[in-house]
């Protein structure tokens, strides 16, 4: 599962093939989360309530990004990078 960014000690992560809808996948400090993309709920599992704010407001400003790297991985291309929440 590829890591697609990284800060605070939050990891970002998409997996190849993953079922719909498109979603990304959050872990921090043993604690892990799929958020859909569209609408920023959360699917399933859960995080500390400041991790979850952080990874919510980091998503709401890279959707596109999201959904291109979503749109790759089901293509099977290399994902690419998003810029951190600083």
């Amino acid at each position: 599962m590829p890591e697609i960014s990284r800060f605070f000690g939050i990891r970002i992560l998409m997996f190849y093939n993953d079922h719909t809808p498109p979603h990304f996948h959050a872990e921090y400090s043993g604690e892990r989360v799929s958020i859909e993309i569209e609408s920023l709920a959360v699917m399933e599992g859960s995080l500390r309530r400041r991790a979850l704010g952080m990874v919510i407001e980091w998503a709401g400003g890279h959707r596109g990004e999201l959904l291109e790297d979503w749109r790759r991985a089901r293509m099977g291309l290399p994902l690419l990078e998003i810029r951190p929440l600083e």
